[in-house]
């Protein structure tokens, strides 16, 4: 979620005992901030959408506590009781994480009762302004250090600054976290999907190969691949993603 992941078919069988996900088959990265994001071609309705991975995840288990009703109390109506109290728990502990997370990407070190609502307000921004989630992030990177807020973020950035002088970091330890927690490279759709289709029809591995070397370290500045940073231009979007790929 930190880093706009979609699964793309977060179903109960998709998720592990443990909770991890697993069998990426149309997962795709996000470019566009829009929490209703979806790739994967069987999704017709959002089900799997990023902003609603969370619930999902709740969801899957739910269905898991199902099936150990029996093992939790041998009355069903207890074993009922104890499994929607530990399930309700879930929306709570998965937002602690998520903030601590998300104030990482802002370079915020310490806990305030109103982070909640300046990480909200910048992700409406995000939406409003259509900015591409990556990018975004790391441009603040910059703004922390003093650099010129974007265009339209003049007064987020203004109460964010105000948020890190509560803090003790300098404004070079705040940015230093936020470029350790904010990639400048994912694997966007469209340079997957050019390194597939020369590797496939040309036989050329050599995109396949760079995109790999680029994304081995996705938190380092390399001016040398700026390209591989941008979004994709209209003509170069995936809109669809598809299982077994």
């Amino acid at each position: 979620m930190h880093v706009g992941f979609i699964h793309g078919v977060m179903n109960t069988d998709n998720m592990t005992i443990s909770g991890e996900t697993l069998d990426y088959g149309p997962c795709a990265f996000m470019d566009t901030y829009d929490p209703m994001t979806v790739f994967s071609s069987i999704d017709h309705h959002g089900r799997y959408a990023f902003g609603n991975q969370p619930h999902i995840a709740q969801w899957n288990l739910a269905r898991f506590a199902n099936a150990l009703l029996p093992l939790l109390d041998d009355n069903q109506d207890k074993a009922i009781a104890l499994a929607e109290e530990t399930i309700a728990q879930f929306p709570t502990r998965f937002e602690s994480h998520w903030l601590k997370g998300m104030r990482q990407k802002l370079g915020l070190m310490s806990e305030q009762p109103e982070d909640a609502s300046l990480i909200y307000s910048l992700l409406e921004l995000m939406q409003e302004h259509a900015a591409d989630y990556t990018n975004a992030f790391r441009l603040l990177c910059a703004v922390a250090e003093g650099g010129e807020a974007p265009t339209g973020y003049e007064a987020w950035v203004t109460l964010w600054r105000a948020r890190l002088s509560q803090q003790s970091a300098t404004p070079q330890e705040a940015a230093r976290l936020m470029r350790a927690s904010n990639p400048a490279f994912i694997p966007r759709n469209h340079r997957v999907e050019a390194a597939l289709s020369a590797a496939i029809t040309l036989g050329d591995f050599v995109p396949m190969e760079t995109l790999l070397a680029v994304l081995s370290t996705p938190f380092d500045h390399q001016p040398e691949h700026a390209e591989y940073s941008k979004p994709p231009a209209p003509s170069e979007r995936v809109y669809q993603t598809f299982c077994g790929t």
